[in-house]
Order: structure tokens, then sequence, then C-alpha cells
């Protein structure tokens, strides 16, 4: 793996990314390091996603909750990654 400061081009340091990953979830992380399968070691990760409460039968449809956690490192592998965006704001 690479570490991020080893890249070629300008970093900010602790710039910020959003991931798009597979199971429609999405991360805001600072990378400590990658490869180029797109696996990534993160640090202060915030994990976001959508969840539908179950309703019984014969119940109007609820609506999307947006659920939200902190992770303060991961490694994600890479064939779960699909959108990478540099600086969101």
């Amino acid at each position: 793996m690479a570490l991020t400061d080893d890249s070629p081009g300008p970093r900010a340091p602790d710039s910020q990314i959003l991931i798009n990953c597979r199971n429609n979830r999405k991360l805001l992380a600072r990378v400590k390091a990658f490869d180029r399968h797109f696996n990534m070691v993160l640090e202060s990760v915030k994990e976001m996603w959508t969840e539908i409460p179950k309703t019984g039968r014969g119940k109007a449809a609820s609506k999307p909750i947006n659920k939200e956690r902190f992770i303060s490192k991961m490694f994600l592998r890479g064939d779960s990654v699909i959108l990478v965006l540099r600086n969101p704001k």
C-alpha cells in the first residue's frame, strides 16, 4: 500500500474524501493509505446510509430514516468502492 503523502500532485493535509460503496452506503473519511485495487486504510470515518422501517400489513409506507455512525479506523476492500470524490464541500 502506498501512503498518500508519497502520491504525486498537490494534496491538502487532513483532506476528506467521500466514497460511495456498493452496499449503498457513503463514507466520509481521511485516507491513510491505498493501493492500485482501491483497498484503503481510512481514519475518522463517518458512515452514512438510509433505512426504511418495516411496516405491518395494511399500514402506510414509512418514511426513510437517515442513519450514521463514526468509526475511528477501518480497512475498506477495493471491490466495494464505486466512486471516490476528493474534497467534498
